[in-house]
């Protein structure tokens, strides 16, 4: 039999049967309408189970990476690839429940469906196993998770807070801060170029010359110009850099000092809600040895909040060739009310999410917080 008579004897349903990935399909209510053989025997649900019921009753009960439960809506990859008429690009990993109750790590692909006009009218999901990988890429989270831990210092006067959303299990941004004296305290936040596995072992190399530099904080210029000669003979000619803000804060003299390496500028936020950019402009550590850095003084006083954060809250894709950009970022924190103790860093990732038109964030995402008490 040649390939043309192949393909007329096949039709697509025998096709798709015939796959090792499970597959799933959805009607625009997310009302489950198809279920392949592979997803059964993936998951231990049959097509009897699932067929007529929605993916968000308590059924597969996705939950991420970073613990979000995925059967609601701004978090679900499949709900995301129908409102935003987007299938999926790279891989996403979830953690499905099994019919018995275990939890089964899949690699999973989403795309719109569409009817012959064009319009979206479901959904289809892909997965495959990943049980036999899972274990090595936990092992790579956690040795991340220990050599990149830094405790935020507790102060009555001043209070720290970071809220960190690797785009894959491991990523490439970095913060961190220290004491340098009763009333001193240094901090940095870095992103390294790219995600994933190339990005996460910078970030453990940059976390050694943290440990080795920090005290250069108390002046900030001789603190990044240690760590950009460092990076550079690191990087090379290699293409990764670091985009990064460091700086100061003094408790006594309210005098904030601030150094940027390519790194969006921070918002220094009032306790009336005014926003105001500090413009730290600069080169990315570890491009050219030598580069000269400038420093940034202001004053921050109590109750004011600074917001740092790396691109990935800025470079949120809102349409064809178009960001959120900082303005943007300033507008979805104006309308949830940050700084309000009420607003979390999960809700405004989830606004974010709302504004966006893709599947999930394409880079990792972090902010670092200081609030003046």
């Amino acid at each position: 039999m040649n390939a043309h008579e192949l393909a007329t004897c096949l039709d697509p349903t025998q096709i798709i049967e015939s796959l090792n990935d499970g597959l799933y399909a959805v009607d625009r209510d997310r009302q489950i309408v198809y279920w392949s053989p592979a997803a059964e025997e993936i998951t231990g649900w049959s097509s009897a189970d699932v067929v007529g019921r929605h993916c968000r009753d308590e059924i597969l009960c996705h939950v991420d990476k970073d613990g979000h439960q995925l059967c609601g809506e701004e978090h679900c990859p499949l709900h995301r690839a129908m409102v935003t008429d987007q299938g999926s690009t790279t891989p996403i990993i979830v953690f499905a429940q099994s019919k018995t109750g275990e939890r089964v790590p899949m690699k999973v692909s989403v795309a719109p469906v569409r009817n012959d006009e064009g319009e979206v009218i479901g959904g289809v999901e892909t997965f495959r196993d990943l049980s036999d990988e899972i274990t090595n890429i936990q092992r790579a989270e956690t040795i991340q998770a220990l050599t990149l831990d830094n405790e935020l210092p507790e102060d009555d006067r001043i209070s720290f807070a970071s809220y960190y959303v690797p785009c894959d299990v491991i990523g490439g941004d970095y913060y961190a801060v220290t004491q340098l004296s009763p009333d001193v305290y240094g901090f940095m936040l870095a992103d390294i170029v790219g995600h994933g596995v190339s990005a996460a072992l910078y970030t453990m190399y940059l976390s050694s010359l943290w440990e080795a530099h920090q005290h250069l904080l108390a002046e900030p210029t001789a603190f990044c110009e240690a760590l950009n000669e460092n990076l550079c003979r690191l990087f090379k000619d290699s293409g990764p850099f670091a985009a990064a803000i460091c700086g100061s804060i003094d408790l006594n003299t309210n005098v904030l000092r601030l150094i940027g390496g390519g790194n969006p500028s921070p918002l220094l936020i009032s306790p009336s809600g005014e926003y105001r950019h500090i413009d730290c402009f600069g080169v990315p550590l570890g491009c050219m040895p030598g580069m000269p850095h400038d420093e940034q003084v202001t004053e921050m006083h109590p109750g004011e909040s600074l917001l740092m954060f790396t691109d990935g809250a800025i470079e949120v894709s809102i349409g064809d060739r178009d960001y959120l950009g900082s303005d943007g970022l300033v507008k979805v924190l104006t309308e949830l009310g940050y700084p309000s103790p009420d607003v979390s860093f999960t809700d405004i990732e989830e606004q974010l999410l709302k504004v966006s038109d893709r599947i999930r964030f394409d880079d990792d995402l972090t902010f670092f917080e200081i609030r003046i008490k």
